[in-house]
């Protein structure tokens, strides 16, 4: 395969996170969805295969560029998310009490958030539609800025998502947290009018995989377990900044990612800690995927994307 020194990075760490979850799997005696995680890994692989085409068969630099990000953000993605759920259980160690606390200095309670948003259900099924847009955000930022020739952009935010990604892991488990939803109960109704996306039901699983660990572990039904730094955060961070140079759809952008604070308080039973903690990671990562692309084995990226922006 011909990667770029951000996309061997990318795939390398990824390589090593997927041997780091078979030999948990093997020594642990886990159940896990192996057909499953092979088929997702199939499509993973294929698409990065398909960039490989069109970067050595069909020279295309732009459709080879977002191809292979995408290919290997998917399969960056199962493989942490694997490692997160095989890091459990953590057990009573969560620190959610102090943040709930924290949220009441300032009079915030989520429980609460919850009853008042739910008296106007279309806000809430906005922001809902919101709070789910953050994938199809990150395959949007990846698509223009692979289309529009911003490869040194693109290998930053691959980078910059892959730092941030593994530090929200270590963060959550030296100090896991699973989110008001596990410690404060919604009402039924209340939490139909909202149509939330974590509610007490969500909560009490959460309370359940963090003190016994999951039975079976598949894709097809894996939460989300932290919540302090929220990475929903770090994926809004991550469409802002890299969607900045868009002056058309940046406006857009950036209001769904203003809405995306008040959802991921609502829809991800959140902290108001968890979101400040997420632009702290951003922040970090972004720094260290700037310092990376600057170090001498990474300069080369700069050179080539200069030169590939004119090979197609």
């Amino acid at each position: 395969m011909r990667l770029h020194a951000a996309e061997k990075f990318s795939a390398v760490v990824t390589g090593l996170l997927f041997m780091i979850d078979g030999a948990i799997i093997m020594f642990g005696s886990r159940s896990v969805d192996l057909k499953s995680y092979a088929g997702m890994i199939a499509i993973g692989m294929a698409v990065v295969l398909g960039g490989q085409i069109y970067r050595r068969l069909r020279p295309n630099e732009r459709i080879a560029s977002a191809l292979t990000a995408t290919g290997l953000f998917v399969l960056f993605t199962l493989s942490a998310s694997l490692f997160n759920y095989l890091l459990l259980p953590v057990g009573d160690r969560r620190i959610d009490t102090f943040f709930i606390e924290v949220d009441a200095l300032v009079g915030y309670r989520w429980d609460e958030f919850v009853a008042f948003v739910a008296q106007f259900p279309v806000f809430s099924s906005l922001l809902r539609a919101i709070y789910l847009s953050s994938l199809p955000q990150i395959v949007m930022v990846i698509v223009f800025l692979g289309f529009s020739r911003r490869f040194a952009d693109l290998h930053l935010f691959l980078l910059t998502g892959i730092l941030a990604a593994l530090a929200t892991i270590f963060i959550w488990y030296v100090l896991p947290s699973s989110g008001p939803s596990a410690y404060q109960v919604i009402a039924g109704d209340v939490a139909a009018r909202a149509r939330l996306v974590v509610d007490s039901n969500y909560g009490a699983e959460l309370n359940r995989l963090m003190i016994e660990g999951p039975a079976f572990i598949s894709p097809r039904d894996t939460l989300g377990l932290i919540a302090f730094p929220s990475f929903h955060m770090v994926m809004a961070c991550l469409s802002v900044w890299f969607m900045a140079g868009f002056r058309r759809l940046f406006p857009l952008v950036l209001a769904v990612n203003v809405l995306m604070l008040p959802a991921i308080l609502l829809h991800g039973g959140h902290h108001l800690v968890d979101v400040a903690g997420g632009l702290a990671v951003f922040a970090l990562a972004l720094w260290g995927a700037k310092a990376m692309l600057g170090a001498s084995r990474f300069a080369s990226i700069a050179k080539s994307s200069v030169v590939l922006a004119h090979t197609d």
